[in-house]
């Protein structure tokens, strides 16, 4: 696998080796030695999965505190814009983001750690996203950043009429408010 640190310290793009001929393809998709090696140990307890159709936004989710939740994410079906945004008050980048399109056909994966709200935006008919998180769900540490805060700036690429949110999603609080890592 390829490990490409982003412009932000501590998140990762993954390019796994894909094997591919006239019966489809084989990739490994986690190698845990592999992995800690070149980004650090997390110990993963937990995998969902979701499936959305286009234009639905989900995000910007963190967990506060001691329930912060470091996240392995890939797209096994379709394509997503995939966003992470830094809330470690101490990180020089503090309040800026990183985005990549993730794909069932790059096969790219995207590590987030602890102190990142995350979020994604369906750019194909339907997506099915899946990710490795290394901290139980905490409903009582759940937290929303809006989608459109202006002092994020994220650029989606839909138009806002377009996107499908929860009613969660919908009442995020704004970036300002928002709870911040040390």
């Amino acid at each position: 696998m390829n490990y490409i640190q982003t412009e932000i310290d501590g998140v990762w793009v993954i390019e796994p080796k894909v094997f591919a001929d006239a019966r489809g393809y084989f990739m490994e998709a986690f190698k845990e030695e592999e992995f800690n090696s070149h980004i650090g140990k997390v110990h993963f307890v937990q995998d969902n999965e979701s499936k959305s159709s286009f234009g639905v936004l989900r995000g910007l989710h963190y967990q506060k505190g001691a329930y912060s939740q470091a996240k392995l994410v890939r797209v096994i079906k379709g394509k997503v814009l995939d966003v992470a945004v830094d809330l470690r008050k101490s990180s020089p980048t503090f309040g800026k983001y990183v985005s990549i399109e993730l794909s069932e056909d790059n096969k790219r994966q995207f590590f987030i750690p602890r102190g990142f709200a995350h979020g994604f935006l369906v750019l194909s008919d339907e997506a099915i996203f899946t990710y490795k998180v290394d901290n139980a769900y905490a409903p009582q540490a759940e937290a929303s950043i809006r989608y459109n805060d202006e002092t994020i700036g994220i650029d989606w690429p839909v138009a806002t009429e377009q996107l499908v949110l929860s009613e969660k999603d919908g009442r995020g609080v704004s970036f300002q408010d928002a709870e911040y890592f040390d």
